[in-house]
Formats: C-alpha cells, structure tokens, sequence
C-alpha cells in the first residue's frame, strides 16, 4: 500500500519554482479546504471569548441563585445579641451552705500602722489609738504627736471626802474628744501625805493603757512663798524613767504665779503666767503659756469650774491644757508635767479646807 501525497506535494519533495516551494502561498500557509480570512466564517468578539450563555455581571461573580445578606454572616437561626455575650447564672449554693469566714463583718476603718497591739484581757474600748513608727520619739509619746489639746480629770475619792484623810490623788488623761490616753498615779507614803499637805513631794506614775510607765515626774520638797527665793518649787520630767527630756522651775514672784519651761539641756523653752487670784469661783482659772518674749500665748493650763458640789466638798478637779500642734512631743509631756505641779500649789487643799490666797504671799 503506498501513501497519497496531498496537494502540493509531489513525491517526497515538492522542488520550488524560482525560489518558492510549490504548492507555498505568501500570505500563509492554506490548508485545503480552509476560508482564509477575508472570507466568511468565524470572527472573534470585540470583548473577548464570551462562553455560550454566561454575561458577566457589573458587581463581580454572582454564584447563580445566592444573594449575600446586607449585614454580613447569618447562620441559619442565631442572631446575636444586642449588647454583647451574656453569661447564664452560675451555680447555686444549696441552701445552708455555710458563709466564708468574716462574712457580713463591718470593713477595717482603721489603717495598718495605725491601730494598737492587741491589748489585755477586757478590751480596749474608748482608748485612742496609738500611732505606730514615729521616729525621734520616747516610746509611749506617741500619742502626744497627733494632738494640741488634753483633759486632765481627776478621780474623787470617797474616802478624803468624807474623812479628810489625805490619799494618793490618781488621774484620767484624755485627748479632746474624750478618749483616754494615760492615767496618773501618785506615789506616796501616807505620813508623808498627811504631814506635809499641798506642799509635799511626790514621784507621779504616768501609765499607759498595758499599765506601762512611760512619764515620772518628781517633785521635791521646797516652798512656795515669795518669802524664800532660794528655795522654790520645780518638778523633773524624764521619758521613759531615767531619761530627763526637762523641767519646770518656779520664778520668784510677788503678785502673779510664773513658771519657766526648760528642755533636758536647761535651755528656756516656754513661760507660764498665772492669775493673781487663783480661787475658782463659778469660772475657769487660767494659766497662761508664753513664748519667750513673755507677750505671745501660744497656749494655756486652765482649771476648769467641775460644778458647785464638787469644788466644794472635794479636791478632785478639771484641767484643760492647750500647745501647739508642732510643740516638740517632749515639751508637751512636760507641759502635763507643769499641770500638775500646778494643781499641787494652787488647787490641793489640807484636809478639805481651801488653803489659796492671793499673790503668791
């Protein structure tokens, strides 16, 4: 069987005429039977290949039959919720469930640093708390730093009232709101109380609340007449005992009471001036605190008026004592000192009898 060359091609080469191929057309090769372009047939679409059926959409693909929604992703049946996740209720306790440990106790209102130690037996109510970590202070002065105003009570006793027969004077010490600070208890022998009257010494015990002694005082034996200069009165204070922080010391005087204030080194600090007539007749008798120029009150050391019967059948008596709040914590336990000392001279009276006089004659 031979092969049919097709047309153009003659045996197995085709020779050309004059340089051309037979059965070669310059405008490209043609196929048998194939139109060539300029004649009918197919023509391309000026906007490309356009498949049978499909028109291209001015937004994008749109998948046939599926409308994307307006607001985004909806799955089928939930529709979120307006304001964001809710929890559902957790779990329920039964019923007598015990409650935590200070559940339904009142919040701390005192802050750390600031309450006292735990205290003895009984409690420590209408107690002022006391500061904790103040540097350069005595301990025990600490309450000193928070105030510029104590009240000194003195507690009556029953049996000086009705018999004379002097006892150790005790007193309460408080801050201005009534919260007690210390108490103060005189040390004494009963010869030397009864012998030696208004004029006698004494060692004080000034005692915090855990019965701690955290100021003495001492007072020794002199006059307090303008008639001996040389041997006037004067009280030392020492915080804690042993430790002397200053001391009082009588001025001699005719007329009016005056006292000098002194810290541990004897240097001046404050003066003290007092009335000419120190009864205590329906008002208060003042002691005037003074700076050193003698003209500026800084504070004052009053005897308070404690009611008709009280004054009149006991000695028991009611001081009030103001300073600055920015006083040295040492000078105020000093001022409590010269409070005393005070009430000793002027207010202590010899088996209930009133014993003052004007000036200091």
């Amino acid at each position: 069987m031979s092969y049919a060359p097709q047309q153009g091609y003659a045996g197995e080469y085709a020779p050309t005429q004059g340089g051309t191929p037979m059965g070669f057309h310059p405008q490209g090769y043609q196929p048998g039977n194939y139109p060539p372009p300029s004649q009918g047939g197919y023509q391309p679409s000026a906007q490309g290949y356009q498949p049978g059926g499909y028109q291209p959409s001015a937004q994008g693909y749109q998948p046939g039959g599926y409308q994307p929604p307006a607001q985004g992703y909806q799955p089928g049946g939930y529709q979120p919720p307006g304001q964001g996740y809710q929890p559902q209720p957790g779990y329920q306790p039964p019923s007598g469930y015990p409650q935590p440990a200070g559940f339904g106790q009142p919040p701390i209102s005192t802050q750390p640093g600031m309450g006292p130690p735990p205290g003895p037996p009984g409690g420590l109510e209408g107690w002022m708390n006391m500061p904790q970590g103040i540097p350069n202070t005595p301990p025990g002065l600490e309450y000193l730093t928070m105030i510029d105003q104590l009240l000194v009570h003195q507690k009556v006793e029953l049996l000086e009232a009705f018999t004379g027969f002097e006892t150790k004077n005790k007193f309460t010490i408080k801050n201005s709101v009534g919260q007690k600070m210390y108490y103060a208890v005189e040390d004494t022998d009963c010869l030397t109380r009864n012998c030696c009257g208004p004029n006698r010494p004494f060692d004080m015990k000034i005692l915090d609340n855990y019965k701690n002694e955290v100021i003495h005082l001492y007072r020794p034996l002199a006059c307090d007449s303008c008639c001996f200069p040389c041997c006037l009165q004067s009280m030392e204070v020492t915080a804690p005992p042993g430790n002397v922080i200053g001391s009082i010391e009588q001025k001699w005087s005719i007329c009016t009471p005056l006292f000098t204030i002194k810290n541990a080194a004897g240097d001046d600090v404050l003066k003290i001036e007092g009335p000419i007539c120190t009864f205590s007749i329906c008002g208060d008798v003042e002691f005037k605190v003074l700076a050193l120029d003698g003209v500026t009150q800084v504070g004052k050391i009053s005897k308070q008026w404690a009611g008709l019967l009280r004054e009149a059948f006991t000695d028991a008596d009611y001081f009030g004592i103001t300073f600055p709040m920015d006083l040295d914590v040492r000078m105020k336990a000093v001022m409590l000192g010269a409070c005393f000392l005070i009430d000793a001279m002027f207010f202590e009276k010899a088996r209930n009898q009133e014993t003052d006089r004007p000036g200091m004659f």
